[in-house]
């Protein structure tokens, strides 16, 4: 409850800061935050790592099938994604990354750059390192930061109702003993299995929106029980009890 309290505090205050730098000013944030802090406002034509941090930040908002490239280059598809995160948090959606929308990002993670409905220890219940798997430890953490910051709008999307991970990263060890295919995503730490509520189907029908291409629920074989969503550069969905 404190933590809540504090982050709405700070989303007060980026707004206020943001209302008195002005429309035309080109700073993009008035403080230092404890994740990741942009300095300047960010619009189509931008680029550099900052316009990558944003882009992990809004990958979850686009069309159906889109996916949002990791690439730093502030083109008219990221703009997309910020205009619909924008007018999913009831801010003005220009599609203009600046003050108001860098301190609702702030408002939504937590210091170590997941989102505030999302941890590392969800998306990782196989070791503690990150290790094992078909990539480096490091690629496999950085993939599972993307995968949560997707389910987060995903989550914003279906009303802020819990999403609960019942399986993440995998080392090919502990993909052995569950006995997951030998190229399975999990591999990749870019895979979670999601159980709970909503229903399965309501969860795959909802990922279709939100930047993962791979999605297998119900009627896919060894998937009645949850729903899996992944990046996959293969995309295949496949949900037949949920018409996809």
């Amino acid at each position: 409850m404190f933590r809540r309290v504090s982050r709405l505090l700070l989303s007060f205050v980026m707004l206020m800061a943001g209302a008195v730098v002005g429309v035309g000013a080109t700073a993009g944030a008035a403080h230092a935050d404890s994740c990741y802090t942009w300095n300047r406002t960010l619009s189509q034509g931008a680029s550099g790592s900052d316009v990558t941090q944003l882009q992990i930040r809004v990958a979850g908002w686009v069309t159906s099938g889109e996916r949002l490239s990791y690439d730093g280059q502030y083109g008219a598809r990221t703009a997309a994604a910020v205009k619909k995160f924008q007018a999913a948090y009831g801010l003005g959606a220009d599609g203009v990354a600046g003050p108001a929308t860098f301190s609702k990002i702030y408002a939504l993670q937590d210091a170590d750059c997941t989102p505030v409905h999302f941890t590392y220890a969800e998306l990782n219940k196989c070791n503690s390192d990150w290790s094992g798997g078909a990539v480096s430890a490091a690629t496999a953490k950085s993939n599972a930061l993307k995968t949560m910051w997707k389910l987060e709008a995903m989550r914003h999307a279906l009303g802020d109702v819990p999403i609960t991970i019942s399986s993440g990263f995998r080392s090919r060890a502990c993909n052995s003993a569950v006995g997951g295919s030998s190229t399975s995503r999990h591999l990749y730490g870019d895979a979670a299995d999601l159980t709970g509520s909503p229903s399965f189907c309501r969860l795959a029908q909802q990922a279709r929106t939100h930047g993962f291409s791979e999605i297998l629920g119900p009627g896919y074989p060894g998937h009645n029980d949850h729903t899996h969503v992944a990046f996959d550069p293969s995309p295949y969905w496949s949900a037949p009890n949920c018409g996809i």
